[in-house]
């Protein structure tokens, strides 16, 4: 029992730090030879926690040489276009000037079906709203609505608004954040004052607070255990 305990653990922790240092997109959409790889990985993991016969650098030599395979074609096709476009392919256009290319999304097996899911996804539900549809090498499909459908922003109007940044998380599940504190040009003082004028005694009674770029508070206390 120990034995299959120590096996797994050494295996999971090869795992992590093999996809961790293979980076964040493998976490993400794959490419195919990324796909390959991870597959790959999978199986070759399984097999010397199956059978304990089987000695643990048997598991371990495949999992790093398909690892620094990975690495190696990633680099190669960081430098080399015609690389890059031999092992992940090129984006397709499934929608051009409005007209779908019929024989694009056969080359691709894409059906209309798949095509207006996709597009469901992104809130695009009429097509003869889109002007573009991209599907990428990934297999992800972006929608690029036509111009007249598009929303008005404050650029269109020639108004000046100010950049505003997404709110720093202060407080989380009762711990001070002093990182985001710091991020923001604040400190525990102003905290602690901003707390008691919410009629909180302590940080360790939220479960969240936040503040933007405005200086505005949201926060939510702990729900009570039951």
């Amino acid at each position: 029992m120990a034995i299959v305990f120590l096996r797994t653990l050494i295996v999971y922790i090869s795992l992590l730090i093999t996809l961790r240092l293979m980076g964040k997109r493998q976490l993400g959409e794959m490419e195919l030879s990324e796909f390959v790889v991870a597959a790959l990985i999978a199986d070759l993991a399984a097999h010397p926690l199956q059978d304990i016969g089987i000695p643990m650098i048997n598991g371990l030599i495949p999992i790093i040489t398909l690892f620094c395979c990975e690495l190696l074609i990633s680099g190669l096709t960081m430098k080399n276009l015609r690389l890059r476009t031999l092992f992940f392919g090129e984006p397709s256009l499934l929608i051009e000037n409005g007209q779908i290319k019929q024989r694009e999304m056969q080359k691709n097996r894409f059906t209309l079906d798949e095509l207006l899911e996709e597009m469901r996804a992104q809130g695009a539900t009429d097509l003869a709203k889109v002007h573009t549809a991209i599907l990428e090498t990934d297999g992800r499909l972006n929608i690029v609505l036509k111009s007249t459908e598009l929303p008005v922003t404050a650029g269109m109007l020639n108004l000046a608004v100010p950049q505003s940044s997404p709110p720093e998380v202060l407080v989380n599940d009762g711990r001070i954040i002093e990182d985001g504190l710091r991020r923001c040009g604040l400190n525990l003082p102003w905290l602690e004052t901003k707390l008691k004028e919410l009629g909180v005694q302590s940080a360790s009674e939220l479960f969240v607070l936040t503040v933007n770029s405005k200086n505005e508070i949201y926060y939510a206390k702990k729900e009570a255990k039951l």
